[in-house]
């Protein structure tokens, strides 16, 4: 089985006790978590009893079952070895009874089922599975050739190759006017096949995981950025100067956020079964694009109780750590919500995954100069403000419209009145 396993699953026998096998025959089917091995006969022979059944969990090493071998084989018939062991030549005891053929199993063939009756998977076709982001459900939709219409891992890339066509499949009802999803086979057509580097898997694993786990809820808002654009624009020069870090939007939201968070302590939770753990420490996580490509997501830890430039020394450290990919396992550590800048690359508005174990993320949308009605002295007027759109993805589970819609507001409540006359 390999020098890392330690225990296999017999998934099937193929011969039963009494029956006679020739050498090469498969006698038995056994899964491990990486592979499923056929196992053949040593020699032609006959299986005098198996001292396991299928779906047993053996440990490598453990007899298995007697065989008693025909001249041809090398091992006597009173010597009961393991099927997988190897031994040294004795003289067996003649064999009387003609070996016959192992029944082979019976392959089904045609168009695809809508279900297979054997829904016992090996530890390889379900980890396959899981690469695949395949649901039980859809696997029991698979076509089988596996004796007992087991489902085999071939069976499995065969029907990625034809486009997973019951990936959207649902159940019959017995209303025949209901509607149902149509069974559609995708073309994939042609061109560069590009295999995901081991964090592309990761972050396509924790993407869906987030969307299985999470029922995800949005909430919009728009807020007027233009007291801060017009202070940070006035300020950024200055700032640099005085204390060697540049000033960034970046900063200025991540400690807006926090000043939410702390006014809104339930939207800085995690859910742990049937609990929800409000956070102490308001950790802000920062969505940020690796120069692969990837996504990693440092975080400014303890947000709510540092001044603008700490903030500012923080953020532009983990920029360029992520930029020069050097950041350590603690800068990516401790997030308790997370904020991602779509607007970086001219989006409108988002609609962020949850960072998981988080409960809600907030997308900011690109900062954009449009004419919009405000109140004055002199009545409503025309102005050109710099306007940006919120958007708050929360779970549904633990938070409800009211938190999310009243959190979300309450950022661009500080956006809006962030203090023009602020001092550096």
């Amino acid at each position: 089985m390999g020098e890392s396993i330690s225990e296999g699953t017999i998934i099937n026998w193929l011969v039963e006790e009494g029956d006679s096998f020739n050498e090469g025959d498969i006698i038995l089917e056994v899964a491990t978590d990486k592979v499923d091995n056929e196992v053949p006969a040593p020699a032609s022979g006959k299986l005098i009893k198996t001292l396991f059944q299928a779906k047993d969990v053996v440990p490598v090493g453990t007899v298995i079952a007697t065989l008693e071998l025909s001249e041809a084989g090398s091992v006597s018939s009173d010597t009961p070895k393991a099927v997988a062991s190897d031994s040294k030549s004795s003289k067996p005891k003649k064999q009387t009874k003609k070996p016959k053929a192992a029944p082979q199993p019976q392959v089904s063939t045609g168009s695809f089922s809508t279900s297979n009756t054997n829904t016992f998977f090996s530890p390889l076709v379900i980890k396959i599975a899981k690469e695949h982001h395949i649901s039980f459900e859809e696997l029991a939709r698979i076509p089988a050739t596996g004796k007992d219409d087991r489902l085999r891992k071939s069976d499995i890339f065969n029907y990625i190759e034809e486009g997973r066509p019951y990936k959207f499949a649902q159940p019959i009802t017995q209303d025949p006017t209901a509607y149902r999803i149509p069974q559609l086979n995708f073309d994939k057509g042609k061109g560069k096949v590009i295999e995901m580097d081991r964090m592309r898997q990761m972050i396509a694993d924790h993407m869906v995981y987030s969307k299985h786990t999470s029922p995800h809820v949005t909430a919009y808002v728009e807020a007027d950025l233009t007291n801060m654009v017009n202070w940070r624009n006035a300020n950024k020069v200055a700032f640099q100067e005085k204390y060697g870090e540049r000033l960034t939007f970046t900063p200025l939201f991540v400690e807006a956020v926090a000043k939410a968070v702390k006014d809104f302590p339930n939207i800085n939770a995690s859910v742990d079964g049937n609990n929800i753990i409000v956070k102490e420490d308001i950790n802000i996580g920062m969505a940020t694009a690796l120069p692969s490509g990837n996504l990693i997501v440092p975080v400014v830890k303890n947000a709510d109780t540092k001044d603008l430039k700490t903030i500012a020394a923080n953020v532009n450290e983990l920029a360029g750590k992520a930029r020069e990919n050097k950041l350590a396992g603690d800068d990516i550590k401790g997030s308790t919500f997370t904020i991602s800048n779509v607007g970086t690359f001219g989006s409108v508005m988002g609609t962020p995954i949850i960072n998981q174990p988080e409960v809600a993320i907030l997308a900011l949308g690109i900062i954009k100069k449009r004419p919009e009605v405000i109140e004055t002295e002199n009545g409503d007027e025309i102005a050109i403000r710099s306007m940006m759109y919120l958007s708050l993805s929360f779970d549904h589970r633990v938070v409800d419209g009211f938190l999310g819609g009243s959190f979300v507001r309450r950022v661009a409540d500080y956006f809006e009145q962030f203090d023009t006359n602020r001092k550096i």
